[in-house]
């Protein structure tokens, strides 16, 4: 399920990307040693990042007001 960044501001966005980051790194070490059941989650998680990494270049662009 898509979660909704649109409310968040830029720290909070900021946070939340590094916070995903971090948890995609621990599931692709877990992947490594075979502890992941759900595979797509990887995908999900990169995708993510990649909305907030959109959403917080808009911000900077001024695209995105606050």
């Amino acid at each position: 399920m898509k979660e909704r960044f649109n409310d968040l501001s830029v720290e909070e966005l900021i946070a939340k990307r590094d916070e995903l980051s971090s948890k995609l790194q621990k599931l692709r070490f877990d992947m490594v040693l075979g502890h992941v059941e759900n595979r797509m989650e990887k995908r999900n998680l990169r995708r993510s990042i990649a909305r907030l990494n959109t959403m917080i270049n808009e911000f900077d662009l001024g695209i995105r007001k606050a």
